[in-house]
Parts: C-alpha cells; sequence; structure tokens
C-alpha cells in the first residue's frame, strides 16, 4: 500500500505540463479496436487506468504497448469478443468497449464494469441505444451477452440525459454501423468532440460532435492513424485550486481554456487573476480567497462534476460560504467527511454541500474514497498546517499523472512512500 506524505503551508510557484486527458485517452483506446491498421496516441498520459485499457486490448487479441507516453495498437489480429471481469472491475470507463466490440465484431460479452463508486450510473441508455440499433441483449449472472444476428444498422436515437458514455458507445459502434445514425440531445463534452476527430482521421464520417446532434455515416472499414490527445481539463482545474489554496502562482502549459470556461470564472469570483492564451492558462492566487455563491455541477457546458471536490477543497479557505449543488452523481461528496477531519467546515444534505471558509487546514490521516475527492484531499494537504497523509493513492492515480512529482516540481513538500 502506497501513501502521499505532505508538509503544508508552501507557497506553489512555477511552471506546469498538463497531462493528456484521462476522459478522452480510454474511449480513443476503445476505438482502436474499430481499426484494421495501426494506431498511435501522442500525449497518452500514463495512468493505472490507460494501463488497465492496455490489458483489455491485449486479451481482445490486439497488440498494445505504451512507451514515453504514446500508446501503439495494433487490432487486425482481434480474436476474442469477451471482455475479462477482473479487467472491466477496474475502471468505470470499460463500458465503452462494448460499442466498440459491436461495431467491429457484431458481438461482445462483458460484466457490468468498476471503479470509483459514485453512486448508481445505469448503462440502460447505453443498451437501449444500441437496441434500436439492431443488438440483442441477454443478462445473466451480472454477465451482458450481445449480438448482433443481423448486423448493426444505423437509427436515429434521442437519448433521456446527454450522457457521455451512451454518447460514445453510440458514436463507436455506428461509425462501422449500416446506414445513417443521429444521436439528439447528445453530450457536447470537449472529449466527445477529441472522439468524433479521431474516429474521423481513421475514415470514420460524424459530424456535429461537440454539438447537441450527432450525425455518423457508417463506412465500411477504418484505417490506422497517429493522433494526439486533447489536454485534461480536470487536471488543469486541480492545479488551478492547488494554486489557489496555496496563494500561489502557476503557468500551465498544454491547458486549453476554451474547455473551462464553466471552471475559469469560479477561480476570478474568488479573487485568482486568470490569463488565457491559445494552450496556456496563467493563474495568480497571491490575495485572500472569497466565497463563491453558488457552484452547481451541469453537463457541458456546465460545471464540470469531475472538478467539484479539487474547487471545494479551495473554497474550505475562502472567506464567507459558498454553496456547491451536485446535480450529476449522488454519491460525490465521500471527501467532505475527510476534509472536515482537516477542520474544514462543510455541511452536506443531498446535493448541497454549504462551504464556511475557515482560517486554518490542519493535517490529519485521512483516506481517498474516489479519484476526484482522493485529489481534493492532496490539495488539502498542501495548504495545511502540519503533516497530512493521504492513504488509497491508488485512485488518484487512476487519474493523475505523478502528482506528487508535478506539485514537488512547483515547490510543495510531498513525497510518495511505501508501507
Amino acid at each position: 500500500m502506497q501513501k502521499l506524505v505532505i508538509r503544508g503551508e508552501k507557497r506553489l510557484s512555477g511552471e506546469m505540463t498538463v497531462q493528456g486527458a484521462k476522459n478522452s485517452a480510454l474511449p480513443l483506446l476503445a476505438g482502436c479496436v474499430l481499426c484494421s491498421g495501426e494506431v498511435t496516441l501522442k500525449n497518452c498520459p500514463s495512468l493505472s487506468d490507460v494501463f488497465a485499457s492496455c490489458r483489455i486490448l491485449n486479451c481482445l487479441g490486439c497488440k498494445s504497448r505504451y512507451h514515453d507516453h504514446c500508446v501503439t495498437v495494433n487490432a487486425s489480429a482481434l480474436s476474442e469478443c469477451a471482455v475479462p471481469e477482473d479487467l472491466m472491475r477496474e475502471m468505470r470507463s470499460s463500458i465503452v468497449f462494448l460499442g466498440a466490440l459491436l461495431g467491429r465484431a457484431g458481438e461482445c460479452e462483458l460484466s457490468f464494469p468498476g471503479g470509483c463508486e459514485l453512486g448508481p450510473r445505469p448503462i440502460d441508455m447505453h443498451l437501449g441505444a444500441l437496441a434500436q440499433m439492431g443488438v440483442q441483449i441477454n443478462e445473466e449472472f451480472g454477465v451482458l451477452c450481445c449480438r448482433c444476428p443481423h448486423g448493426l444498422h444505423g437509427a436515429k436515437i434521442s437519448l433521456s440525459f446527454p450522457s457521455v458514455g451512451a454518447t460514445e458507445n453510440i458514436m463507436l459502434a455506428a461509425a462501422l454501423a449500416k446506414g445513417d445514425t443521429v444521436i439528439y440531445n447528445a453530450a457536447r463534452e470537449p472529449e466527445i468532440t477529441d472522439l468524433g476527430d479521431f474516429l474521423c482521421s481513421c475514415g470514420a464520417r460524424i459530424s456535429g460532435h461537440g454539438t447537441s446532434t450527432v450525425a455518423i455515416s457508417g463506412v465500411s472499414s477504418l484505417h490506422g492513424c497517429e493522433y494526439e490527445v486533447m489536454p485534461d481539463r480536470i487536471a488543469a482545474a486541480t492545479y488551478m485550486s492547488a494554486a489557489a489554496l496555496t496563494g500561489g502562482e502557476l503557468d500551465l502549459k498544454n491547458a486549453r481554456a476554451c474547455d473551462m470556461q464553466a471552471v475559469i470564472p469560479v477561480f476570478e469570483q474568488m479573487g485568482c487573476q486568470v490569463f488565457t492564451y491559445e494552450n496556456r492558462i496563467f493563474i495568480n492566487c497571491k490575495r485572500p480567497l472569497k466565497a463563491v455563491r453558488t457552484v452547481r455541477t451541469m453537463p457541458y457546458p456546465g460545471f464540470p462534476t469531475d472538478a467539484q471536490a479539487v474547487v471545494m477543497a479551495a473554497l474550505t479557505r475562502a472567506r464567507g460560504t459558498s454553496v456547491i449543488v451536485e446535480n450529476i452523481f449522488c454519491s460525490r461528496y465521500r471527501h467532505v467527511d475527510e476534509l472536515v477531519r482537516m477542520g474544514a467546515d462543510i455541511k452536506t444534505e443531498g446535493k448541497v454541500a454549504v462551504v464556511e471558509g475557515v482560517k486554518r487546514l490542519y493535517g490529519a490521516r485521512v483516506r481517498a474514497a474516489d479519484l476526484r475527492g482522493g485529489a481534493a484531499l492532496v490539495l488539502a494537504g498542501l495548504a495545511a498546517q502540519g503533516e497530512t497523509e493521504v492513504e488509497n493513492v491508488c485512485y488518484i492515480d487512476r487519474g493523475y499523472e505523478n502528482i506528487e512529482k508535478c506539485l514537488r516540481d512547483a515547490g510543495a513538500s510531498i513525497v510518495r512512500v511505501t508501507e
């Protein structure tokens, strides 16, 4: 077991290069299943979830290798259509292999996905949409057996909620389906745009990705390509929160402000100075932080649920009362009790959290319960008096590449310890 040991009250300053986006890299890796040639994904982050995706690809008969932020995948020898249960349980995003395998092989067998426990995240929309495209679905003992006896065909699909996962699965399945598919009320996240751009680079015919209506015209085959994964907007928000909490200033390279238009104003309301450039964000937080009235998580272009915990960590030190409303997941306040152990004043009821800023946080031994909540505890430790130990680092490693090195290079006192 590993933990992060942090000595707080050190101001962060310097440059950071933001990693490639976890939430984009995983569906792109699944999309490699559709391609008959070799795919090279650049700027791919070194994360446990990425390595889990590569293990899934290898189990399916593909050849994948990771080296120096570059993944090379050759799926021409795909020989299996079943994803082992132990690999499915490692991460939620493994469900995107459903659409990819159905698109390539016309069949798929997998168990329900694992990952962070953020409350129910049903895949009913995924399955309902795929059924419209000709997929027959049988569930037995927690295993989904999906078949397309007459092949996948296009359909007009209206989503009841702009689900990112459902939109990705439909796009992957539809790329090689017969005919045209239209997704109404599609997710609009930048990661959806990245997936669409990647598939088009492989020869797919997709338009409207990044808008609420996505149109896909099926093609007979996809070829390989070389593609660069977009920057991670949630990692950028995390390091902006680190600067805010420590009264520091950071120059974030490989950060796209256009993907963070709901996040940046929150930091400006806290009193931070934020300067944006084409692929760079500079944040200066030398003034005492101020509370923000209300932060509501919403589907893109609203405030992202993945940034809620790390922004809450910054608000624990902001003067006044801030309110956070979590509209996406019902169990996304699991970090609150641990922040309270560190001296934060936070009260939650249902989907609402009320954060009363405190003058000081104190080091404590805390435990990550999920990816973003774990990152929030690390940020709180950066500002806390004394020493903080963050356990369950495996959650944090799912989404942050060498988080301790990134922070240490900017002046933090943080080390990884193996118990």
